[in-house]
């Protein structure tokens, strides 16, 4: 449930903390008090939209934090997924947002995506806008209203179904891709048979490119290599005064004089190595301008080939490694292409197995739906009896199937519209045709009395259900709230005094001025100043004066009775 909520700078509230309690919460007060900003404000911790207008002026950032105490399985699994420590199941959510648009979420004080936020929050807390009526006039919503009421064995075959119906569009996505290409297999082989050819007569080689520019740059300076090594050939070995005759005429001088010292000796044999390693350079020097003749059909060689990798690379990639990658690619491609018709027939087969699964799980869904649809019937119809609208008749329509079987869709084969007829004798109608204001408030109260008999969230939040309500079944409504809190945490925002005189905790919302601020703030009443709250509500139609205080004492022991015997029953 949830303990507290703390408001700072959201529209007319500077700061803010309400303290919850068990069972049924209402908001009353004044019209423009600032009720709705409660409703803003948790919508905004829950992650609603974060409109920037509802910073407060002269701020640059609004923040609610609210602090949620549950045991519930499926909170707990969630935060336990999210490795987020939640002793006890004390939880606490926070959002803040600002006036650059920025917004800042945070599970038990860890940073979270604001999607995340409101997977957990949908776990904790159920807000009915005063706007959300209207919803039930929209009979794409039907369906999702329908299947909501089935139990986890339905759940589980929805979940199904949607796999189902993703798997068999996924096989047919890749079916129809793979037809589409088998029509135009043959030119497409063919424009590969011929590139591959292009390539693989080509044989290209990795390195080999730069070794041929190296080449080419040397036959491009072929003139002055071959001069250069001549003339270090003939420094090194010619005659008369080449430096090997006279390193050698050294290394001699110095073998004279070896037996007198060790040091002649030592120096000697550096000499006559020196002498040897520039011997082999001679002989190194003569093999390269022996090798390294100018050969003009090389050179020619040299310049088709460069022209040829430029030329492939031009149209498959932009160097060799990028063109071996795309002859290996279209190598596979045309292998793909070659079993093309085997691999058609694979996906054709699972194509008609993954519908005639999906099918089968539409039927099954569709039975299911169906014996949801009369269980729904009827407790629409007993929830309706007990709200004043005892003569209406309530009908989950599936619509007739078409001739020809459409597509998969994740929500299975049906189409369902609820249909109603008010008043005896009158033929059932959609919604949107025949239902008032007061009609759709009382349905939407119905719908949500039907949830908590089912389970559900723990915190249940109403702003203005009462709408187009009054007398008699103002009182009718009073008393399906107080139902829907004996398992529940409601929090209500009403203008009906027969509401908040059921109320287990009231909340007065007040708007007051100071140093030229206006502030809203919430404080709990006492029981005197209940009665004095909801004799202001009756005010408008009861009388005033003592008369309407006498009146809303009497409705507050009245509702006192009527909890207290419901608690008897239970």
């Amino acid at each position: 449930m949830l303990q507290s909520l703390n408001i700072r700078n959201v529209a007319l509230i500077e700061r803010l903390t309400i303290p919850f309690e068990r069972g049924l919460h209402t908001l009353t007060g004044e019209t423009g008090a600032g009720k709705s900003i409660i409703v803003d404000a948790v919508n905004l911790v829950l992650g609603g939209r974060g409109d920037r207008g509802l910073i407060r002026t002269g701020t640059d950032r609004a923040a609610v934090e609210a602090e949620f105490s549950t045991d519930r399985p499926e909170a707990l699994r969630w935060l336990a997924e999210q490795e987020i420590d939640a002793p006890d199941g004390q939880i606490t959510l926070y959002r803040e947002i600002t006036a650059s648009g920025r917004s800042t979420c945070r599970v038990c004080g860890v940073p979270v995506p604001l999607t995340a936020l409101r997977e957990l929050s949908a776990l904790l807390m159920d807000v009915h806008g005063q706007h959300e009526n209207q919803f039930l006039l929209d009979e794409r919503y039907h369906l999702q209203v329908l299947d909501g009421t089935g139990d986890e064995a339905h759940q589980r075959l929805l979940r199904e179904t949607e796999e189902a119906c993703e798997a068999f569009l996924g096989c047919h996505r890749r079916w129809s891709h793979l037809v589409r290409e088998n029509e135009q297999k043959q030119a497409r082989m063919a424009e590969l048979e011929r590139s591959l050819e292009e390539l693989r007569q080509a044989k290209l080689r990795p390195g080999e490119e730069e070794k041929l520019r190296e080449e080419r740059e040397r036959n491009r300076h072929a003139g002055k290599i071959d001069a250069a090594l001549r003339e270090a050939r003939e420094e090194l070995t010619g005659e008369p005064d080449a430096a090997l005759g006279r390193i050698r005429a050294a290394a001699e001088c110095l073998d004279a004089i070896a037996p007198l010292g060790e040091n002649y000796r030592a120096l000697a044999g550096r000499i006559r190595s020196a002498f040897f390693e520039l011997e082999e350079a001679g002989y190194e020097l003569a093999r390269l301008m022996d090798s390294g003749a100018f050969d003009p059909n090389r050179a020619e060689a040299v310049e088709s080939r460069l022209e040829l990798i430029a030329r492939l690379e031009r149209r498959y990639g932009a160097d060799i490694p990028a063109v071996l990658a795309e002859q290996q690619r279209m190598e596979e491609e045309l292998d793909r292409l070659t079993s093309m018709d085997s691999e058609l027939a694979s996906l054709a087969a699972q194509d008609r197995q993954l519908l005639q699964h999906y099918r089968s799980l539409a039927r099954e869904l569709t039975a299911s739906r169906e014996r949801l649809a009369a269980r729904f019937e009827q407790g629409m119809v007993e929830q309706l009896r007990d709200l004043g609208m005892e003569r209406t008749e309530f009908r989950a329509a599936f619509a007739p199937k078409p001739e020809k079987p459409h597509l998969p869709r994740p929500t299975g084969d049906d189409e369902v519209s609820f249909l109603i007829s008010p008043n005896p004798g009158e033929p059932l109608k959609p919604l949107a045709k025949i239902a008032s204001g007061g009609e759709l408030s009382r349905l939407m109260l119905a719908l949500k009395n039907l949830e908590a008999r089912r389970g559900g969230v723990d915190c249940m939040v109403f702003d203005e259900i009462d709408t187009g309500i009054s007398g008699r079944i103002a009182q009718a409504v009073a008393e399906k709230m107080a139902n829907i809190a004996r398992d529940r945490q409601v929090l209500c925002v009403t203008h009906l005094p027969q509401l908040a005189a059921m109320a287990d905790v009231q909340l007065l919302v007040e708007k007051t001025t100071a140093e030229g601020r206006t502030q809203t703030h919430v404080r709990t009443l006492d029981m005197a100043e209940r009665a004095e709250e909801v004799a202001r509500m009756l005010g408008g139609a009861e009388g005033s004066g003592d008369s309407a205080l006498q009146h809303a004492r009497h409705l507050i022991e009245a509702a006192e009775e009527l909890k207290a015997a419901q608690r008897g029953k239970a």
